[in-house]
């Protein structure tokens, strides 16, 4: 039901950014007012305090966010409150950052490695995503898990790309288990 919401919420203010021709624009204001409400763990269970009336909450958001956002976004988050749906406004934004990133053909790939690895070797990953997907830009979130042995994973959106080390031993394990004497 809370992904249901979330994409609702989202898919109406993708809409909104489209149909004002202020994509960029709206997906700055999503990407602070989502460091914002991770930040301040306070202000979440402020707004999530069941005894707070949403008057008083209401006027909170009014008074942080006033001078700070957007006209269309302040009333958005309002709108939010009103609806008593504030305990899933990071799902709204994350749900409404990604439609606009897809909009904007801007990927989101994750990159495991078992060591770090350079800045070149950075770049030539995210070349080849480029090459190999039909983005315009690619931003790649580097994670090292040294049990990978070695290679990498990637994952972008549902694809999986696993030349691990690991994973290639597990496969071997497997299939030398699966041996008949």
């Amino acid at each position: 039901m809370a992904k249901l919401v979330s994409k609702t919420y989202a898919q109406a203010l993708f809409e909104l950014a489209v149909e004002e021709n202020r994509t960029a624009d709206f997906l700055e204001e999503a990407a602070g007012l989502l460091e914002v409400i991770r930040s301040n763990t306070e202000f979440g269970q402020f707004m999530n305090h069941p005894k707070i009336h949403k008057e008083d909450k209401t006027e909170v958001v009014k008074n942080v966010f006033r001078d700070k956002i957007s006209r269309e976004m302040l009333g958005f988050l309002l709108t939010i409150v009103e609806k008593d749906r504030y305990a899933e406004i990071e799902a709204i934004l994350n749900d409404f950052v990604a439609s606009i990133k897809e909009y904007n053909n801007i990927g989101t790939a994750y990159v495991t490695t078992a060591i770090a690895i350079s800045d070149q070797e950075k770049q030539d990953i995210e070349s080849r995503l480029l090459a190999t997907t039909r983005y315009r830009t690619i931003e790649c979130i580097y994670d090292v898990d040294a049990r990978l042995i070695g290679g990498m994973v990637i994952k972008m959106g549902d694809r999986v790309v696993d030349s691990s080390i690991r994973t290639k031993l597990d496969k071997l394990q497997r299939e030398l288990l699966a041996i008949q004497l």
